[in-house]
């Protein structure tokens, strides 16, 4: 159980990450030079979404495996940096090994 939990948040920290990567490098980009707003509220929604299931699921694999709140801290935090559910990925790799 406490592996299935640690491999559905490892998936949706990446997918997180290439959404917020997303809408700050492409979305923003086409709504402030080319006028198209329209990207920016679907790539917005889909990493929101994927934000509070991140969030969840952060919730749920630090119960599970018993992580200490410095690691919660550092984990959500990296979830607000562009690229840092990249290095938190590496984090949670060695975690599984």
């Amino acid at each position: 159980m406490a592996q299935k939990s640690l491999h559905r948040f490892r998936k949706i920290a990446f997918l997180e990450g290439l959404s917020f990567l997303a809408l700050l490098f492409i979305a923003m980009p086409v709504k402030y030079m080319l006028g198209e707003p329209a990207l920016v509220r679907y790539v917005g929604m889909l990493h929101g979404v994927l934000f509070i299931l991140f969030i969840l699921l952060l919730v749920d694999a630090a119960r599970l495996h018993r992580w200490s709140m410095k690691f919660n801290t550092a984990a959500f935090i990296a979830s607000l940096i562009p690229f840092g559910t990249f290095w938190l990925e590496k984090r949670l790799k060695a975690i599984a090994a």
